[in-house]
């Protein structure tokens, strides 16, 4: 998935995903790791503060792909056929039973899927959750009228290339069944060893028919979780309140501590960040939604009881460097080589916000999707080793240097970064020209294979905790298309596309670190930073921990707050 400023696939430069991320500021490896979880007890009771800079896009949870907004939709609102441990780190990974009873089960490889929902589940007016009701919802994600959401049960589910949701088609989808009101079968194209992560996404909500208002319930989710919307004036606020019939007898996963959530939306990040520094009144019992500026991390991280409020998390993102292998000099791979020397990763690092928002990072894939491992393959030093670029330059003809367009957004860090960059690059005698454009055609520029410049700034977060979906959209070649273009490094390798077509078939079993080393030698991009996400708590805010899967997002299911 992008980056923010939509959490899908791909995102421009400044953090607000889903979900690239391009130059701007996103989210414990190093010294600006996490300073605690802000307590993991704490009481019932009590109004949790959420503080934003504007709406959530979508709470409907057949169109919700924005990282931080699933978070909160499927912590708070509304439950999945399983969900993620309510755990920081890597413990945070693991797949657990939410709706169902268990993680799923298959006899045939992965071809069919088998869930059986609790005992006792219940929305808000007391009605029960059927599995009817969750194969209605499943089926909403097909509908043209409901664009947005994840298109895994699309592509993946037999029969979901003709299906066009239940509004045009009310029989249904054949390959979902609901042989009674507690079990509900997937029957796949090809087998999947992964449905049970991709069971935990908001498509998997369950929503009753006669409850179904189409667009609108955008406005209005009906709530199986364990509060219910009491008011909701877009761009402004969002309070929600226990729903009465959650029981947390059918739920191990959330702790649903506070008595309500207001949101209120609509405020500058410079704002947000100040009430949280200042930590008075109601703003105690207060967080950010999405990162902390990156002008605020300064007077935090200096400031020993202001960072103790202060948590940064790895997720499942990475930012890179993407080198368009398409035009010279990048067709050359010695010359690509030669880059992972060049660049300086900590001045870029710095641009983008300091140590509390990324890891120098020296492979792809993010650490959370190898078991915590981090690989190093060029053991390039965090500002570079200009003798080293130098003496690969010369080898490949290029040691008198050349000239380079980099495309970055047209804000200022975006130019900051991208000067971070030209500064490095200008050591080893390339010319680096910056290309700024506005955030809202950053994607679609970058994106056009023949005019993308020789570098961009581009980024990826997976949709859930496997290599699958982050390797395989960036860069097999199979992917690379005219326009909207995700592959762009523009970089295909029959070996490599081969490769990570056979670990993408293997599934759990795959090879995925021998992946990201031979990329890694391939030099398509420069790995710049694993994200971390950086957030702000008020002083009697408890419970607050970074989730991987959500960027680094605080977990609505553990938080809570003080008297």
């Amino acid at each position: 998935m992008k980056r923010p400023p939509r959490t899908r696939l791909a995102l421009p430069a400044a953090l607000p995903a889903v979900l690239a991320l391009a130059a701007g500021a996103l989210s414990a490896c190093d010294s600006g790791g996490s300073s605690g979880s802000g307590g993991r007890g704490g009481s019932n009771g009590g109004t949790l503060t959420v503080l934003y800079t504007k709406d959530m896009e979508h709470l409907d949870p057949q169109r919700n792909y924005v990282m931080f907004a699933m978070d909160f939709g499927t912590r708070l609102l509304y439950r999945t056929l399983t969900t993620y441990a309510a755990a920081s780190g890597q413990a945070g990974t693991k797949v657990v039973p939410d709706l169902a009873t268990d993680t799923g089960r298959t006899g045939d490889g992965g071809l069919t899927w088998t869930f059986h929902l609790k005992q006792g589940l219940k929305y808000e007016d007391g009605s029960p959750v059927t599995s009817q009701d969750v194969k209605y919802g499943v089926e909403r994600s097909f509908a043209p009228d409901l664009p947005e959401g994840p298109g895994y049960a699309r592509t993946m589910l037999a029969g979901g290339d003709e299906y066009h949701g239940p509004y045009k088609d009310p029989k249904g989808l054949d390959s979902i069944g609901t042989p009674d009101a507690r079990t509900i079968v997937f029957h796949l194209r090809r087998p999947s060893m992964e449905w049970p992560q991709i069971a935990t996404l908001p498509t998997f909500a369950p929503v009753p028919k006669a409850k179904d208002s189409g667009v609108d319930f955008d406005k209005r989710p009906f709530s199986s979780g364990p509060y219910r919307i009491q008011t909701y004036d877009r761009g402004k606020r969002l309070l929600l309140v226990r729903n009465p019939y959650w029981s947390k007898a059918t739920d191990s996963v959330r702790q649903a501590r506070p008595d309500r959530i207001d949101v209120q939306e609509g405020l500058a990040q410079a704002t947000i960040d100040q009430r949280l520094i200042a930590d008075q009144g109601a703003d105690q019992r207060a967080i950010t939604l999405y990162s902390v500026a990156a002008s605020s991390m300064a007077r935090i991280l200096t400031r020993p009881d202001i960072k103790r409020r202060f948590t940064s998390e790895l997720g499942l993102c990475t930012r890179f460097l993407a080198m368009n292998t398409a035009k010279p000099p990048f067709n050359d791979p010695r010359v690509r080589q030669a880059m992972q020397y060049a660049v300086d990763k900590d001045a870029y690092r710095t641009a983008h916000g300091g140590s509390g928002i990324g890891a120098p990072a020296g492979s792809y894939l993010p650490p959370t999707l190898m078991n915590g491992q981090t690989l190093d393959v060029y053991h390039a030093p965090p500002k570079g080793d200009p003798a080293k670029a130098e003496q690969l330059l010369t080898a490949a003809g290029k040691g008198a240097g050349f000239s380079i367009n980099l495309t970055t957004t047209s804000t200022e860090q975006g130019k900051a970064e991208a000067e971070a960059v030209q500064q490095g690059l200008a050591r080893v005698r390339v010319k680096v020209r910056i290309n700024p454009v506005s955030n809202s055609v950053y994607y679609s520029t970058i994106g056009d294979v023949r005019k993308e410049d020789e570098l961009v700034f581009y980024g990826w977060c997976a949709d859930y905790p496997s290599a699958s979906s982050f390797v395989q959209p960036v860069f097999d070649g199979n992917n690379i298309t005219p326009k909207g273009n995700t592959a762009v490094s523009q970089l295909d390798d029959k070996v490599l596309n081969t490769r990570i077509e056979t670990a993408v078939k293997d599934g759990r079993s795959a090879d995925w670190q021998g992946v990201d080393q031979a990329l890694m030698q391939a030099s398509p991009m420069i790995p710049l930073i694993y994200d971390k996400l950086p957030l702000l708590r008020g002083s009697k805010v408890t419970g607050a921990i970074g989730h991987p899967i959500w960027e680094g997002e605080y977990d609505f299911a553990t938080i809570g707050v003080k008297s």
